[in-house]
């Protein structure tokens, strides 16, 4: 399953309070028809997704994606337009 760096963690529980979002709010990844992922700020999960929860952090992910993000950790990177999330083999 997934996993989050501290720097992940902290970046999504920041994010999700800016925007206000209730307590089960979190980042939520879907893989696009076109490759790459999708990251998306949302209220709650979807029904199927897999829920990833650390400290107040909380990621989403859809089941079609989970497979494929098994055995990822989600990091951040900082670059000079801010930060970015990363994937990197657990």
């Amino acid at each position: 399953m997934l996993t989050l760096t501290d720097n992940a963690r902290t970046a999504v529980e920041t994010l999700t309070s800016r925007a206000g979002l209730p307590q089960d709010g979190g980042l939520r990844i879907a893989e696009q028809e076109t490759g790459g992922f999708e990251l998306a700020l949302v209220a709650g999960p979807d029904p199927d997704d897999d829920v990833v929860a650390q400290g107040d952090a909380r990621v989403y992910v859809d089941p079609r994606t989970s497979q494929t993000l098994a055995e990822q950790q989600l990091d951040v990177e900082a670059t000079d337009s801010g930060a970015t999330f990363t994937l990197t083999r657990q």
